[in-house]
């Protein structure tokens, strides 16, 4: 199984990063949705359910998230506390956010609510993974798959995996639009600039810093 990340390695500043991550994620959700032009794979497909079931999206969003965990046990995937923290924290924030957000606003302030959306979520993204605290249920289902199909390549997998999601999605009645482009030619990206930027280094190996034996001339 894959390994857990533990607290051993600064502990404070990996859970403060974390749980800052997906609360911003929860809000660039918000701001997608807000934003009416449409939202990403996985984003259409929440949609798409709440509009069927009258569910919140923030509880379709956490119903899903322990459906996909669900779908690690035959993987051998073992989360970690940023995959729990990220089914449940996320799903809340996003309900939230949406209570304080009100729909039908003006085109332009909808443009920058989408623009803002997007580059958030690449910025969440960076923080909740760079803490190495367990991957999302979603990530850690591609990862996963890959891990046990070693031939299957990740970018085919998690491509994919995203079509489905979002045909789904749409056939449910989510929203599909320039935003949903927007977010695919962009996360990707933003994700490679925010990563490296928040990733907390993993400590120093014993082997790595155990003095070199000296060897008379």
């Amino acid at each position: 199984m894959a390994a857990i990340g533990n607290l051993r390695n600064r502990p404070v500043r990996r859970l403060t990063q974390l749980y800052a991550g997906l609360l911003l994620y929860g809000v660039s959700m918000a701001l997608m949705i807000r934003s009416g032009l449409g939202l990403n794979p996985w984003d259409v497909f929440h949609e798409g359910v709440s509009e069927r079931t009258g569910l919140s999206f923030g509880t379709v969003t956490i119903a899903t998230g322990v459906a996909v965990l669900l779908l690690w046990i035959p993987l051998r995937q073992r989360p970690g506390l940023g995959t729990v923290s990220n089914v449940v924290v996320i799903g809340l924030v996003v309900d939230a956010a949406l209570a304080l957000l009100p729909p039908g606003l003006p085109l332009g302030v909808r443009i920058a609510l989408l623009v803002a959306g997007i580059v958030g979520n690449g910025a969440a993204t960076g923080l909740y993974l760079g803490a190495r605290l367990g991957p999302g249920p979603r990530d850690g289902l591609m990862t996963g798959y890959v891990a046990r199909r070693p031939g299957r390549s990740i970018r085919l997998v998690r491509t994919v995996i995203e079509i489905v999601v979002l045909v789904l999605g749409v056939l449910l009645g989510g929203t599909l639009g320039l935003g949903t482009v927007a977010y695919a030619l962009a996360i990707g990206p933003l994700t490679h600039f925010f990563l490296p930027l928040f990733t907390v280094p993993a400590p120093a190996t014993r082997a790595a810093v155990r003095p070199r034996p000296v060897v008379a001339g």
